[in-house]
C-alpha cells in the first residue's frame, strides 16, 4: 500500500483501524521526498522528525506541508527571501497551533514567491519550484511549493497563502484542490503580510473531502487577529452530498473571452454541462466590472506591500548588510544595502510600484480610486448573489506555461491571475478542483466561488462535481 498516494481522510480511516501508525505514513511520505524532491524542489526546507509519543489520541496525525510564511515557533521562516535569513519566530501562527492540537505531523516549509510576489514560484531566493506533471513548467504561484508537494504525493495535505489566486492557481496547475476562505474566516494571525486586507488562509488537498477537513481544523474566531470574525464553524463534512439539484449556477459572461485557451475553455464548458445534468440551473450572469480587477488590484495589493514591507530594515530581525563605504549615514547606508541584497527584483518592483500609488500627489489619483473600484467590484458579486448560488469560471486562463516563459514580461504573468483577482477583492470565497488534462497532460481547474461565509455551498457544488467526474483520481507519476 503506498501510504503517501493516499488522501487524509482515507488515511484516517486507516488509523481509526489501527492498520497503520502515523510513523507508518510519516515515514511513506518521507520516502517520497527522498525520491522526488531533488526534480521537484517544493520546498524550501525540512521540518525536524516528530515525536511521535501522544498521537494515538489525536484525530489528524498526518503529514502538512506549510507555505514559508506561516510562523513556527522556532524554526527559520523566510517568505523565500534573503531579507529574513535566519529569522526564526517565538510563536506558532494560530493556524499552526490548531494544526499542531490536531496532532498534525509538520513535514515542511514549502517553497513560494518571494512574500507571495508571483504567480510561478520562480522569484524565491530557493530557486523554482517545478511541476510534477511536467517539469519543465512551473506549478503556478505563489504558494506553488504547496500544490507541488501535494500533488507530487511529499505531503498528504497543506496550507498556503492566497492574496490574489495564490492558493487556486497553482492548484489548478498542479491538478489538486485549493479552497481561498471567505476572509475572516481563517485567523491571519502569525502569516507574514504581503496585503492585509486580501490575504487568506487556506488548504491546498488532494480531495474536496479533505479540503473540508482541513478547513474545519483551522477556521474559527482568534482574538489575536482583529480581522477574524466571530462566526460558528460547522462540518462542513456535512456539505459533501450529491446534490444540486435546483441550485443556481451563474457563468458570468466577461469570463470566458478573447485569451481564454480553447481546451481550458472546452473543459470548463463541459463541466458545467455535468452540473447541468445533475439537475442545476444554469444562469448567465454579468460582473461588468471585471476587466478593471487587475489594474485595482495590482494598486491595492502593492500599496499595502509597501506599507507592511516597511518593517524590513536589517534592525529588528533578518539579514543586516553592512555597506562597504559610507555614502549619506551609516543608518541610511545599511537600510539600502540590506534592501538591495535583500529584496529581489518581483519584491522590489511591487514595493516601487505602492510606494507610488501611497505618494503625495498620486494618492487620489491610483489608490484612493482603486479602492472605489473595489467596491464597485464587491457590488457585481453582491447583486450576482441575489440571484444565484454559486459562479462557476475557469480557475486560470491557460494551463502551467514553460519557467522562464513570462519572467522577463511582468504584465503577461500578472494577467494569469485574472480569474481569481475578484475573489480576494471581494473577500468571498473559492475554490478550485481539476475539471480535466489539455492533450499535453496538463491539469485545467474549475473555480466555484459563492457568497460570504458560504462555504459549504462550495463544498456541495465542488464535492457533487467530483464524484461525477473523477478527475480527482488520476495520479501524478513522476
Amino acid at each position: 500500500m503506498n501510504l503517501h498516494t493516499l488522501t487524509a481522510h482515507a488515511l484516517q480511516e486507516l488509523l481509526l483501524n489501527r492498520q497503520v501508525s502515523p510513523a507508518d505514513i510519516y515515514r511513506a511520505v518521507r520516502g517520497q521526498i527522498d525520491l522526488v524532491e531533488k526534480k521537484v524542489g517544493a520546498f524550501a526546507r525540512l521540518a525536524p522528525a516528530p515525536d511521535f509519543n501522544g498521537l494515538a489520541d489525536k484525530p489528524f496525525p498526518i503529514p502538512v506541508a506549510l507555505k514559508d510564511n506561516l510562523c513556527i515557533s522556532g524554526q527559520e521562516t523566510t517568505c523565500a527571501s534573503k531579507i529574513l535569513t535566519g529569522f526564526r519566530p517565538p510563536y506558532d501562527a494560530t493556524v499552526v497551533r490548531r494544526l499542531k492540537e490536531a496532532g498534525a505531523l509538520i513535514i515542511g516549509q514549502a517553497n513560494m514567491d518571494e512574500f507571495a510576489f508571483g504567480s510561478s514560484t520562480e522569484s524565491s531566493c530557493y530557486g523554482p519550484t517545478k511541476n510534477p506533471w511536467d517539469l519543465t513548467r512551473v506549478p503556478g504561484g505563489s504558494s506553488g511549493g504547496a500544490a507541488a508537494a501535494v500533488a507530487a504525493h511529499e505531503t498528504i495535505w497543506a496550507l498556503g497563502s492566497d492574496t490574489g489566486g495564490s492558493i487556486r492557481q497553482p492548484a489548478a496547475f498542479c491538478g489538486i484542490v485549493g479552497l481561498k476562505p471567505t476572509y475572516g474566516r481563517v485567523s491571519r494571525y502569525g502569516l507574514i503580510a504581503f496585503a492585509s486586507s486580501l490575504d487568506q488562509i487556506g488548504p491546498m488537498t488532494k480531495d474536496v473531502t479533505d479540503a473540508a477537513r482541513l478547513l474545519k481544523i483551522i477556521a474559527g474566531h482568534d482574538p489575536l487577529d482583529a480581522t477574524s470574525v466571530d462566526l460558528p464553524v460547522p462540518d462542513y463534512t456535512q456539505s459533501l452530498r450529491c446534490e444540486v439539484k435546483g441550485m443556481r449556477v451563474g457563468i458570468p459572461r466577461e469570463y470566458f473571452i478573447a485569451g481564454l485557451d480553447p481546451e481550458v475553455a472546452e473543459a470548463v464548458t463541459a463541466a458545467i454541462a455535468v452540473l447541468k445534468k445533475q439537475g442545476a440551473q444554469i444562469v448567465d450572469i454579468s460582473l461588468p466590472h471585471t476587466p478593471y480587477a487587475v489594474a485595482t488590484y495590482y494598486i491595492v495589493a502593492t500599496a499595502e506591500a509597501s506599507s507592511n514591507l516597511g518593517r524590513y530594515d536589517g534592525v529588528r530581525y533578518g539579514r543586516r548588510v553592512r555597506p562597504p563605504e559610507i555614502r549619506q549615514t551609516p543608518i541610511i547606508d545599511m537600510f539600502e544595502e540590506t534592501r538591495d541584497q535583500g529584496f529581489g527584483e518581483e519584491a522590489k518592483r511591487r514595493i516601487m510600484l505602492g510606494t507610488y500609488a501611497l505618494s503625495a500627489g498620486y494618492y487620489d489619483a491610483y489608490y484612493l480610486k482603486g479602492l472605489k473600484v473595489r467596491t464597485l467590484i464587491k457590488r457585481d458579486f453582491d447583486q450576482a448573489f441575489q440571484t444565484v448560488d454559486a459562479i462557476v469560471t475557469p480557475t486560470a486562463p491557460t494551463t502551467a506555461f514553460k519557467i522562464g516563459e513570462k519572467t522577463a514580461d511582468p504584465l503577461s504573468m500578472y494577467l494569469s491571475d485574472i480569474y481569481t483577482i475578484s475573489a480576494n477583492l471581494s473577500g468571498i470565497p473559492a475554490i478550485s478542483l481539476p475539471c480535466g488534462f489539455s492533450q499535453a497532460g496538463l491539469p485545467i481547474g474549475l473555480q466555484i466561488m459563492a457568497k460570504p461565509f458560504a462555504e459549504e455551498t462550495l463544498f456541495r457544488v465542488a464535492f457533487a462535481y467530483e464524484q461525477a467526474t473523477g478527475w480527482h483520481k488520476r495520479v501524478c507519476q513522476i
